[in-house]
């Protein structure tokens, strides 16, 4: 059992009855899950694992992060103990997390899962809800904060050179607490939470400590083994590489169909990395990399969740098999770019 963040805490403190998870992975369907035995709304989609919200009045106030791809209990505990260590770290570094609780069982059907349990956070202080009501110096300010939660990673990591934390830092993940939408000012100390702890990557004397297989563990199997080892390194170092990091964040601004804010925002990451963030030792990006990176992302999304589709497919309809994974609805992606140099 996974102690809870901010306020320290064990197996009796679990405030949702183990019994009714185990009933909802039990009941669930996973193609349609407002349609499960216990029905469940998707709150969100992560690499490797989907939020959902189960619609019973006594877990109401929780959000709920399924993750099904473990081939073994042994497998299951190792990353428990893992995502465990992963939130102590980010809490040493001084990152806010909501409240959280992990607990992991064998199914009925005998599949191995661990559901995250986070405090429910106000779905418009959710970073990419609120820039579509805050004007438009407020989303820089927003962008600037989130890149001094990068620094702490990063200053962090500086201090403990045989430890290293990675993060998702999208503005996707972090929710601004006391975000009011009726009066959707940020002031000057905007403090955030940061949500998107179930992919716990970091290294112990560079050793990565996460089983990396676990992101391949939802694709297709032939395309998992074309895949291997040499992109699961690629996927996972981009964690790492703080100057990728603020080049995805940004071009995600693409995704929210605000391509119009990307050349400010760049503006906005170089200052901060000449300034406060110096000692970071970022060089400055361009737009058209970041334009450049969005393309490329989106394309590679598209294609493979057309792939995970076809998998599916071919699981349930022609083998009969289950499929235990939740997919995401495809993603409208905005391809209006200014010409850049």
């Amino acid at each position: 059992m996974v102690r809870m963040g901010d306020e320290k805490s064990y197996v009796a403190d679990l405030p949702v009855k183990i019994e009714l998870i185990k009933r909802f992975e039990d009941s669930l369907d996973p193609k349609h899950p407002e349609r499960s035995g216990i029905p469940a709304k998707i709150l969100g989609y992560g690499e490797i694992g989907t939020v959902l919200e189960i619609q019973k009045e006594e877990v109401k106030d929780f959000a709920f992060k399924r993750m099904p791809m473990f081939v073994s209990e042994f497998e299951l505990r190792r990353y428990e103990a893992v995502y465990e260590t992963y939130c102590d770290l980010l809490l040493q570094a001084g990152l806010k997390l909501p409240r959280y609780w992990g607990v992991g069982f064998v199914s009925s059907a005998g599949r191995p899962v661990f559901y995250i349990i986070q405090e429910k956070l106000d779905p418009l202080s959710i970073g990419h809800r609120a820039i579509h009501v805050l004007a438009k110096e407020e989303i820089a300010k927003l962008v600037r904060a989130v890149l001094g939660e990068f620094m702490k990673v990063w200053e962090f990591n500086q201090r403990n050179p045989d430890v290293q934390i990675a993060i998702d830092g999208q503005v996707s993940n972090w929710s601004i607490m006391g975000f009011d939408q009726q009066n959707p000012g940020l002031g000057d100390d905007i403090q955030l939470k940061y949500f998107d702890t179930s992919t716990p990557l970091y290294r112990i004397d560079g050793v990565e400590q996460l089983n990396t297989e676990l992101f391949l563990r939802n694709s297709p199997p032939l395309l998992a083994r074309l895949l291997g080892n040499l992109v699961l390194e690629d996927v996972v170092g981009h964690y790492y590489d703080l100057r990728g990091l603020v080049v995805d964040m940004i071009a995600n601004f693409h995704k929210e169909g605000m391509s119009e804010l990307v050349g400010e925002l760049v503006e906005v990451a170089n200052d901060f990395f000449s300034q406060e963030g110096k000692t970071l030792g970022v060089f400055p990006i361009s737009q058209k990399e970041v334009d450049s990176f969005y393309r490329k992302d989106a394309a590679v999304w598209s294609v493979y969740l057309d792939l995970r589709k076809l998998d599916r497919f071919f699981r349930t309809k022609v083998l009969r098999k289950d499929y235990p994974y939740v997919l995401p609805p495809r993603v409208k992606r905005h391809w209006q770019f200014k010409k850049t140099v």
